[in-house]
């Protein structure tokens, strides 16, 4: 596989950043789309190296390290991120590609299947945190505006406490959820001083907006995408596992265990390190089938 080149792409409101490594193996396999939100490109170079016979392309999402807003707005909507999807897409040739999405490039990238099923051959869904799927979406979503709502109030640390917090619960929330006391940035290693900044793109900017997304089933259900909804082995009942299992018995398919957990396809980056090699074969698996 070739060094990555890096493009830019004015969208509506942000400048997009994009790399593309081109495959060496000479096949005619689909372009793969590696993404995820707010992870950008950086998180995906360990799962990119596992395709080098594929040409792969990795974005940093709208206000996400090298992608900036232009807009000034203070939050991002999956309908924008599947935009700014859609556009990158044709900028890299028109598809149709093959896309692998995590967390909440996965919520985005079920918007994108929704509205441009022409541009995607296989979408592999990976832990979407569906919230508005869950039986138990009324306890959940005043969770994440809580986390929003503290860091506006309090900044980076104590939001993403809480943030840690909810997406290692395993099982359903109760209305009980948000009595509990708040936990400790510190036992967290996250900081306890508030550095003034708002411009987060997890808890500040897509935290409530993702969660709170509507999907349209029934254009998901019609979609000529083949759509996987895949859940980490160990994964359990956590929040993005469930929005997973939930989204895929919406549309009718059965989801797909993969190896590891939510981030399991990473090798080092950000400091995580889960079970790559295992997860990049499972990957290709279900992309070859």
């Amino acid at each position: 596989m070739t060094e990555p080149q890096t493009f830019t792409l004015e969208v509506p409101g942000a400048v997009l950043h994009y790399d593309i490594r081109e495959g060496e193996g000479g096949g005619d396999a689909p372009t793969l789309l590696v993404i995820g939100s707010p992870m950008a490109a950086a998180g995906f170079v360990t799962l990119a190296s596992h395709f080098e016979d594929r040409r792969v392309v990795t974005y940093d999402p709208r206000g996400a390290e090298r992608s900036v807003r232009t807009d000034g707005a203070a939050e991002s909507t999956p309908e924008e991120h599947a935009d700014d999807l859609h556009r990158v897409i044709e900028a890299v040739g028109g598809g149709p590609v093959d896309v692998f999405a995590s967390s909440g490039g996965a919520v985005n990238a079920l918007v994108l299947a929704a509205r441009h099923p022409e541009q995607v051959r296989t979408l592999v869904a990976h832990e979407p945190p569906a919230t508005s799927a869950l039986p138990d979406r009324d306890e959940v979503l005043p969770v994440l505006h809580d986390i929003r709502d503290t860091y506006q109030k309090s900044g980076f640390g104590p939001a993403m406490a809480k943030f840690i917090a909810l997406v290692s619960h395993d099982g359903p929330l109760t209305s009980a959820y948000l009595e509990q006391p708040a936990p400790n940035p510190a036992d967290f290693g996250l900081p306890t001083e508030d550095d003034g900044t708002r411009d987060d793109p997890l808890v500040g900017q897509n935290i409530v907006t993702c969660g709170e997304h509507e999907h349209d089933f029934k254009a998901l259900r019609a979609a000529t995408t083949r759509i996987v909804l895949g859940v980490g082995a160990d994964s359990g009942e956590t929040l993005a596992a469930r929005g997973a299992r939930a989204v895929a018995e919406r549309i009718g398919v059965p989801a797909t265990e993969f190896p590891g957990d939510h981030g399991a396809f990473l090798g080092g980056e950000y400091g995580q390190t889960g079970k790559p090699d295992e997860f990049a074969a499972a990957l290709r698996e279900v992309l070859d089938r």
